[in-house]
């Protein structure tokens, strides 16, 4: 009896363990474009600071991250129990923000005039602290994103595998994002030191030197599509007349939903921006 006690533990322990591993996976895919964006964001958080500085930064700014998820896994659980109804409105009002930001990135980009007047100022002392409390602020906008979505993609599961799932994508995520942010901003000193190793490394090392500017900028790229992305498929799935408007036309499957996301998020970016930044103007003169 006790045998069939343990075993019967035993097979309930795998079966929750396969149902967290099959939720958790299921819910990370749908974060990844945040993810994306979080990446690229935080990569530049330390540009301008000395090399010394640089892994400290990422540090400062992960700690404020794992924080920020051990605020927000609570309180979006909360929500799942208590006021589940919630929970796709704050989806699309996130899947919103996504749109908006990237909106206002492409807005930023190629319509202001500011980046080329900045070119001819001099730059700024760059300010530490400043910097990681502004990275910590981004961080905690794209960690409620990337929570939410996760939580509207286990909404099915039972309150104990949601635990395990948004506790493992919380500490997973986080670790993944900084670790390879680290990465990325050393990258050009393990550049640099192979080609001053000699001969043998210095054509790997030039090709990182090389390689790792323009990684960055196409990291700004994929961010920012991944945003119209994530927020537009936000709409497409949890807005019937949209999901069936598209099924009508046969934008439903395939890389044509991509399409259909991406333009939606686009259209939704446009209006939220119609809305969001007249009213910054108005009261930001007050």
């Amino acid at each position: 009896m006790a045998f069939s006690s343990l075993f019967t533990l035993i097979d309930d322990i795998a079966s929750i363990l396969d149902d967290v591993a099959l939720m958790t996976k299921t819910a990370a895919k749908k974060t990844v474009g945040v993810v994306g964006d979080d990446l690229a964001l935080n990569a530049n958080q330390v540009a301008g600071a000395g090399a010394e500085r640089e892994l400290p930064i990422v540090w400062a700014v992960a700690k404020g991250s794992f924080i920020n998820k051990a605020v927000l896994i609570p309180i979006a659980l909360l929500l799942s129990a208590f006021l589940p109804s919630l929970i796709v409105p704050l989806l699309m009002l996130g899947g919103a923000y996504l749109c908006f930001e990237g909106v206002e990135k492409l807005l930023h980009k190629f319509l202001s005039q500011a980046q080329k007047q900045e070119q001819h100022k001099p730059q700024d002392r760059f300010n530490e602290a400043e910097k990681i409390k502004g990275a910590i602020r981004t961080d905690f906008i794209l960690s409620a994103e990337i929570i939410i979505i996760a939580l509207g993609e286990l909404t099915q599961a039972d309150l104990s595998t949601r635990i395990v799932a948004l506790l493992l994508i919380g500490i997973g995520i986080t670790a993944f994002v900084y670790g390879l942010v680290a990465l990325i901003v050393k990258a050009d000193d393990f550049g640099l030191y192979l080609m001053q190793k000699g001969t043998p490394t210095q054509h790997i090392g030039r090709a990182i030197l090389l390689i790792m500017p323009k990684f960055m900028r196409s990291l700004n790229v994929i961010g920012t599509l991944a945003m119209f992305l994530v927020g537009g498929g936000i709409f497409v799935h949890n807005l019937d007349f949209i999901h069936h408007f598209l099924e009508q036309y046969g934008f439903a499957d395939g890389w044509t939903s991509n399409l259909a996301a991406l333009i939606i998020g686009l259209i939704i970016g446009l209006l939220a921006c119609g809305v969001v930044l007249p009213m910054i103007k108005i009261f930001g003169k007050h």
